[in-house]
């Protein structure tokens, strides 16, 4: 009856990570609570995640990323990008990913991406090249430099902890080193010689992109306060334009003075002009209403869109969601998001879809891409906050350079005492994470802010769920299951399925579920046909950040799924020959090193 109930709990939960009825790390919690409640583990256990080793070391990883990226190590590598990309595509491909692969090794990879998104938009605009090349191979290059130690990803310092739970010890810092290196040297050819080949010139990167890209001409117009219109003498809040007819107001020119954001006071007078963004067909709306005049775009035919709302003070630019935004789930009207950040959303941007009607009822996604037009000085607002992405380069004063060798000797500190096993990496990582504070690197408060609480939360909420798998018996009468229909077969091909299985598993839920519900079922099998467990450790967990399918299958893909332009199908394109080569190269190579 508990392998039942096991079952079903299994069966409800993957169903409800694929249909996303509530973010992941809820639906994991609920998961742990539901164990608990039908007794397939203790109270204890249920929250057992949150004490874990994995959980900490992870909570400490995200904060040691924090205290490089705040104080600019990673900035000083772009200048290599720059000297050595020159100018052909596969060489561009093959310095940036040297370069963010081996970082990726030691710094949490969405940090890599958050860092390197602006500097390869502004390298692409600097060489003319279309982003859409150079964003898929980002990604991509991450996820492979991420699998070259044990603290690169989240998922392998999780399969650490599930390797100890299962009585194996923890994984040395670069125990996946030599298979790492492989897989990552043969990926980087690929993504330098075979991939462009399947890029597409998704975006444009000339000075007009934006304008472009969200058709920005059909979407901005100039209006006119016309004699007798009766929203003279209120002020623009009064007027209720916004509110009542789903417009934006970006700027007021009376009398030949521009007059930008906020506006909510300014009062209205005959003559003033309002560039607005909206449908045109609330614009007649708003004609035939209040009697405001449409003008005829004569300034938008003399320059560009994106010129003449980003004059002056004002500025354009696009801005990505990330995963630990406080936004998501969340619409720009319940944010009240031009108050909080005294800026206006032209258009929001996910994937290939291109939102510009009723902006502020639209619930904001993690990858969503927001066109801002604002004061310049609300974007060094919006550059500080760690919810939010302005893709383009941080201003210096926003980073503590002086402090930057010291969070680099401090990261270094950490991976010498781990991987000379003078100390755990748990500890290890805890200590830096307070030398970080201790030596200014960071701020007290800062560190919140840095850590990915989802991926926290998912963690805490995952791990009842193999210790339930164990304690019910579902993980040994699963591997009894596979046993019986593998048993034919030779290790090498049992491994090879093991990773084919984890590898799609990923692909619809995530990499760090993966590794949860595979790992105990391919050590049980490793065991009924006495083979290494080891090995079969290190395939699953492989296979589950080796994900180049889909743009939401690894939080990287996401993140560069709107700034490139893609299409779904650009990721499977790009990504399936690479997907191929791995899934018979990691298991040959695991086999090669460690045996079976």
């Amino acid at each position: 009856m508990k392998i039942v109930l096991m079952l079903a709990v299994l069966g409800l939960a993957l169903i409800a990570f694929v249909a996303e009825w509530l973010p992941v790390d809820l639906t994991a919690l609920l998961v742990a609570i539901v164990l608990v409640l039908l007794g397939l583990v203790t109270p204890e256990e249920g929250i057992s995640g949150f004490g874990n080793s994995a959980t900490i070391t992870v909570m400490a990883m995200f904060i040691l990323s924090a205290g490089i990226t705040r104080t600019g190590v990673l900035q000083i590598v772009r200048d290599g990008l720059l000297r050595w990309g020159g100018k052909h595509i596969s060489r561009q491909i093959f310095v940036m990913g040297g370069i963010v692969g081996p970082i990726t090794a030691f710094i949490n990879n969405t940090a890599v991406v958050a860092i390197f998104l602006p500097i390869v938009e502004a390298w692409c605009k600097q060489r003319q090249i279309s982003v859409s090349k150079l964003l898929i191979p980002l990604s991509y290059s991450t996820i492979l430099g991420g699998m070259l130690t044990v603290i690169g990803t989240s998922t392998n310092i999780l399969a650490s902890g599930l390797s100890e739970q299962l009585g194996y010890g923890e994984f040395s810092l670069f125990a996946f080193t030599p298979v790492g290196l492989t897989t990552f040297s043969i990926g980087l050819l690929y993504l330098s010689i075979v991939a462009p080949h399947f890029l597409p010139e998704r975006k444009l990167s000339n000075s007009n992109s934006i304008e472009q890209n969200y058709g920005l001409q059909d979407y901005i117009s100039e209006m006119v306060i016309a004699p007798g219109s009766s929203a003279i003498g209120q002020t623009l809040r009064e007027s209720e334009i916004q509110r009542k007819f789903d417009l934006s107001v970006l700027e007021i020119i009376h009398n030949g003075i521009h007059f930008s954001q906020p506006l909510a006071d300014k009062t209205l007078s005959a003559g003033d002009i309002l560039i607005v963004r909206g449908s045109r067909e609330n614009l007649l709306n708003i004609k035939d209403e209040r009697g405001i005049e449409i003008l005829a775009d004569i300034k938008f035919n003399q320059q560009s869109v994106e010129d003449e709302i980003s004059s002056g003070e004002e500025k354009v630019a696009e801005i990505l969601i990330l995963s630990n935004s406080r936004l998501i789930g969340s619409t720009l009207k319940d944010l009240r998001f031009r108050q909080r950040y005294n800026a206006t959303i032209l258009a929001i941007r996910r994937g290939q879809e291109l939102i510009r009607d009723r902006l502020g009822k639209v619930p904001l996604r993690f990858g969503d891409l927001l066109l801002v037009q604002g004061p310049k000085d609300s974007f060094i607002g919006l550059q500080t906050t760690r919810e939010l992405l302005v893709l383009e380069e941080r201003n210096v004063e926003n980073i503590r350079q002086n402090k930057a060798r010291i969070a680099l000797a401090i990261v270094l500190g950490v991976v010498i005492l781990a991987a000379f096993k003078i100390q755990p990496i748990l500890v290890s990582s805890l200590l830096g994470v307070v030398l970080m504070v201790l030596t200014g690197c960071l701020k007290p408060g800062e560190i919140y802010g840095a850590i990915r609480w989802d991926i926290i939360f998912l963690l805490a909420g995952l791990i009842p769920l193999g210790i339930a798998m164990n304690n019910s018996g579902t993980t040994q009468w699963l591997a009894d299951r596979l046993v019986e229909a593998c048993g034919n077969l030779s290790g090498y091909w049992i491994l090879t399925l093991f990773y084919i299985a984890t590898n799609l598993l990923t692909e619809i839920l995530s990499n760090n579920a993966s590794v949860v519900l595979m790992i105990p079922v391919a050590v049980g099998v490793a065991q009924s046909l006495n083979l290494n467990p080891i090995a079969f450790m290190f395939a699953v967990t492989f296979a589950a950040s080796n994900s180049y399918l889909t743009p939401i299958g690894y939080q990287t893909n996401t993140m560069v799924y709107g700034p490139g332009g893609y299409k779904f199908i650009d990721f499977a394109r790009a990504g399936i020959l690479l997907n191929l080569i791995l899934t018979f190269l990691a298991p040959w190579t695991i086999v090669q090193i460690y045996g079976l």
